[in-house]
């Protein structure tokens, strides 16, 4: 399954504090350099920032999009990295530039900031940030709309199983699919709904996060547009989503991410809720939570990145 080749820490229990930053090549002829160069360290930082506090958890995953690592590192390239492509349909899920991600995690936003700062202390000079999220734990893991969020995850082999390329890409083994999308709430309009209306576009009770029974669920709940099969198996990927928000700009949201060892589980799952199954019958959470971004993004195995 790949597991010879170290995965980088995407199956990483979850943490309460993270930082999501993407950002783009410039086309200064240093950057390739000063990107491999950082990348190779990345396992040193990070053990030199978590030994100032330990037990933190403080981990990174990198990940490249489909035309960074056409000019990071050529040919072989993972077999089904490509560009996000963007869904129209009911609602519209955009997609939006990226060359790199990096996913920060800890216990503790401090370790986080310091990890960004490091990062760019490395590489601000050769590329400009087109997003930067500051995610955290809302209470007992509920999201700004009240509802318990990652029930579902996969944990443990399972989790690697549903995560870590294989055998399917034997050159890219240990790596994983990531896809990231920032979701804006009108909060407003959705703590006017009743609490059942609430419950049943989720397809979970909202205190208890117990599962609504297939009777009481409506087939477009975003629970049931989120569960897809194959073959009579679920096809499971690993969501570490965050909430955020600018209480000055009213600006309120979940960070959507989610990690998979093929990125055809998470487009399908995005085509089931913004055009619907069938089509039409749409996810209408979307009717309250409008995407701004879309990409889609590589993780190499980190013997991939210690080898840069």
């Amino acid at each position: 399954m790949g597991l010879d080749k170290a995965p980088q820490s995407v199956t990483a229990e979850l943490t309460r504090s993270a930082i999501f930053l993407v950002v783009v090549l410039n086309a200064d002829s240093g950057a390739d350099h000063a990107v491999r160069e950082l990348c190779a360290d990345m396992a040193s930082l990070l053990r030199g920032i978590g030994f100032r506090r330990p037990g933190r958890r403080l981990s990174c995953v990198v990940g490249f999009g489909s035309e960074a690592w056409d000019r990071l590192f050529g040919q072989p390239r993972p077999k089904d990295l490509h560009p996000f492509a963007e869904i129209t349909g009911a609602h519209y899920a955009p997609s939006t530039p990226g060359d790199i991600l990096f996913h920060i995690r800890s216990t503790d936003m401090d370790l986080c900031f310091e990890m960004a700062t490091q990062i760019m202390e490395r590489i601000g000079n050769f590329v400009a940030t087109t997003d930067e999220v500051h995610g955290f734990k809302y209470f007992d893991e509920r999201d700004l709309l009240g509802f318990v969020d990652g029930t579902e995850n996969p944990i443990g082999l399972a989790a690697a199983a549903a995560t870590i390329v294989g055998d399917e890409d034997p050159s890219f083994a240990g790596g994983s699919y990531v896809i990231v999308q920032k979701y804006l709430h009108d909060l407003k309009a959705w703590n006017e709904l009743p609490v059942e209306q609430q419950e049943k576009i989720i397809g979970r009770k909202k205190l208890s996060d117990i599962e609504l029974s297939d009777d009481a669920k409506p087939s477009n709940a975003h629970s049931v547009l989120n569960t897809i099969e194959e073959d009579g198996e679920q096809l499971e990927i690993v969501r570490d989503n965050m909430p955020f928000g600018d209480v000055g700009k009213g600006e309120f949201g979940t960070y959507f991410i989610g990690y998979t060892r093929s990125p055809a589980r998470i487009e399908r799952m995005l085509t089931n809720m913004f055009v619907g199954r069938p089509k039409g019958n749409y996810d209408r959470l979307l009717d309250f939570s409008r995407a701004v971004t879309g990409t889609l993004f590589f993780a190499p195995s980190a013997d991939y990145l210690a080898g840069l």
